[in-house]
C-alpha cells in the first residue's frame, strides 16, 4: 500500500465500460510526515476522495480491481481504498 495525496482528477470522455461511474485521481506519494515524494500515479477512486485528501492506495491487480469496481478481472493497477483521518507517529528514539 502507498500513502499519497490526491493532487487532481483525470477526465476521460471514453473509457472501458467496467470503469463507468468511477473517478480517476492523480495522486502523489508522500512520507508519513506528509512530505511529497517523486512518485505519482493514477488510481481509481472507490471511497469518494477529493483533491487534497491523504489516501491509502493499493497497487495489486486483484485487490485494486475488486475495491474500485466491485468486480474481479478489470485491468486496474491502482485503487484508492481509504481516506486517512490522521497519522500518529511514534516519537523518534535518540
Amino acid at each position: 500500500m502507498l500513502l499519497a495525496r490526491v493532487i487532481g482528477n483525470v477526465v476521460a470522455t471514453q473509457k472501458n465500460q467496467r470503469y463507468e461511474g468511477a473517478s480517476v485521481m492523480l495522486c502523489r506519494q508522500i512520507t508519513p510526515e506528509g512530505e511529497d515524494m517523486e512518485y505519482t500515479c493514477l488510481a481509481l477512486d472507490s471511497v469518494s476522495a477529493g483533491e487534497g485528501d491523504i489516501v491509502l492506495i493499493v497497487q495489486e491487480g486483484w485487490s485494486a480491481s475488486t475495491a474500485a469496481t466491485g468486480k474481479a478481472g478489470a485491468a486496474i493497477d491502482s485503487a484508492i481504498i481509504g481516506v486517512v483521518d490522521y497519522i500518529d507517529l511514534l516519537p523518534k528514539e535518540n
